[in-house]
């Protein structure tokens, strides 16, 4: 049994949820998001509560029950208030910057790196620490990630982009031969 699929997904005053056939949609003060349902859960919505139920005993619907209740909790959540994540650029040298809707990097590396901003997002810079918005909680994490995947923090000097708070575990460098 999941736990997670067991709880109600409380909607909150202001926010509008829809289940169609084959989607379900989510409409707040921040935006709008879609999702396509699965065959192997059904969705109802009973006065403020959305409850997520299993289509059958099977593993894939067992899988996709507390799946889809995390799913609309995020996006009904993602409406109400952004997700945000905030990445740090360490090292001499490197550095971020807002051009319009790309982020331009120096990185090191002999060409500058830039990347679009997906629609839905926002992104802001500050001392080269970059914060990403927006409604959907997969979409603000992934365009996190692919950033982050530019320049992995290094384990010698800790240069490249981290999460904030994320602590890299230093290696020792080479030693001095006696």
């Amino acid at each position: 049994m999941s736990r997670i699929g067991k709880r109600a997904v409380t909607v909150p005053a202001g926010t509008d949820v829809t289940i169609g056939a084959a989607e379900i949609t989510v409409k707040g003060k921040g935006g709008t998001l879609t999702r396509t349902l699965h065959p192997a859960v059904t969705i109802t919505k009973e006065g403020d509560a959305i409850t997520v139920t299993p289509n059958g005993k099977n593993r894939l619907a067992r899988a996709l029950w507390g799946t889809y209740a995390a799913h609309i909790r995020n996006m009904v959540n993602g409406v109400n208030a952004p997700f945000t994540k905030k990445l740090e650029v360490q090292g001499i040298g490197y550095r971020v910057e807002l051009a319009g809707t790309k982020l331009k990097f120096a990185l090191g590396f002999s060409h500058p790196v830039e990347l679009m901003i997906p629609r839905g997002l926002t992104a802001t810079v500050e001392k080269n620490v970059i914060t990403i918005a927006g409604a959907d909680k997969e979409a603000v994490g992934q365009f996190a990630a692919v950033v982050r995947a530019q320049k992995k923090p290094e384990p010698y000097k800790g240069k490249g982009i981290r999460y904030e708070g994320e602590v890299v575990r230093m290696k020792a460098g080479k030693k001095a031969g006696a």
